[in-house]
């Protein structure tokens, strides 16, 4: 299947009611998270406004229905981690190409802005998600056996891990990258 055009984009006020309802399966469904109750668009909202230094990036398609949605976030709250950030990706069809896009796009604004590490934690097992991280250069640097309780079991956590840049002298404080441009997949 052909990887669809898209657009990627900063995400804007109205986009939190349809990336509420591509969430929704992601929490009601499958294991992926670890929420239990799925946010409506206005808890949605503030998740985005919570964060407004870091990259919250949607991928519409040529119909301008939303495809996708990616972030990073702050790793930790102490101040040594600053330059760390966690990701996270959800596609509204998973398998289609649009996850990589997405958290390229993600990877380069973060890179662009100063950030110079990024983590990913994956609830184990997830084939799809390891298999995207790994394509997109992360390398598992550990597990926590049993680290959530979802769905009548428990789930391991995997962390996976990429540099976004070399980090041989001291770095600067991280500063909101540019914005990504419509970004087509290579």
């Amino acid at each position: 299947m052909p990887v669809p055009t898209l657009a990627v984009r900063p995400v804007a006020p109205s986009d939190a009611k349809a990336m509420a309802a591509l969430y929704r399966p992601y929490v009601e469904q499958t294991a992926t998270n670890f929420e239990d109750v799925a946010p409506d668009a206005a808890e949605m909202g503030r998740r985005v406004a919570a964060h407004p230094d870091h990259p919250w990036l949607v991928a519409t398609d040529t119909g301008g229905r939303l495809a996708g949605y990616a972030y990073a976030l702050p790793y930790r709250s102490r101040a040594a981690y600053r330059w760390s950030v966690e990701t996270s990706v959800y596609t509204a069809e998973p398998g289609r190409g649009v996850g990589s896009v997405l958290m390229q796009a993600v990877l380069d604004t973060c890179a662009a802005g100063g950030w110079l590490q990024a983590f990913a934690a994956i609830a184990l097992p997830n084939d799809a998600s390891v298999g995207l991280h790994e394509w997109l250069g992360f390398a598992r640097v550990g597990t926590l056996p049993r680290a959530g309780f979802k769905h009548g079991r428990w789930m391991d956590v995997g962390w996976w891990h990429r540099p976004l840049a070399d980090t041989t002298d001291g770095p600067t404080p991280p500063a909101p990258g540019p914005q990504p441009a419509d970004v087509r997949p290579r």
